[in-house]
């Protein structure tokens, strides 16, 4: 099912972040550039954030964590026939509410590789523990996915040929509250 939403929604408007060369991926030679551009990257839209309820009920005072993705950052290597190294950074804002039962919290979030515009690839599901700071309700932190690699037929195919989605691994509840345009932010106390 999850991995359905992920091919629907791969097809969705993108929060595009920057994109970059990156020599420290591979030992090939740093003076030798890129075949071409890296792959796109961005987060899914309507999986971008999350919000989980201690309970039934979306209310305010029900909602136990929350997260979002602030930004994705891709660096690649790539020349000749080798395949797309790549290494992805995730900034993320995570949230505790007041129906919260810890200051520990675990989010899994998905990587998934395209072809433009088409059907997924690959898709893993991280997980990224969350240590709230005592005190504090909001908090964040940046996850480095070191090395993922994308084959190619042959040198004739360029990173621009595919894509990288990041996204919180939702259920279908999460996602239909997502798409509905309901969200909830903690803010930090002033």
């Amino acid at each position: 099912m999850r991995l359905t939403v992920i091919a629907a929604l791969a097809s969705s408007a993108l929060t595009l972040s920057a994109c970059s060369s990156f020599s420290g991926l591979s030992n090939l030679a740093e003076s030798t550039p890129n075949q071409g551009p890296c792959p796109a990257v961005g987060s899914v839209y309507e999986a971008q954030r999350i919000v989980e309820f201690a309970s039934e009920g979306e209310q305010y005072t029900n909602i136990a964590y929350t997260g979002e993705i602030t930004g994705v950052k891709l660096y690649c290597r790539y020349i000749d026939d080798n395949p797309i190294e790549a290494q992805i950074d995730v900034d993320f804002a995570f949230g505790r509410g007041q129906a919260a039962m810890s200051d520990t919290h675990e989010y899994e979030f998905f990587v998934a590789v395209t072809r433009t515009n088409r059907a997924v690839i690959d898709k893993e599901i991280f997980p990224v523990r969350v240590k709230f700071p005592k005190g504090e309700d909001v908090t964040t932190q940046r996850e480095t996915i070191g090395r993922i690699v994308i084959p190619r037929a042959d040198s004739s195919i360029s990173g621009a040929n595919f894509e990288v989605l990041i996204g919180f691994d939702l259920t279908p509840e999460q996602l239909a509250f997502n798409e509905a345009g309901r969200r909830y932010l903690l803010q930090t106390k002033d």
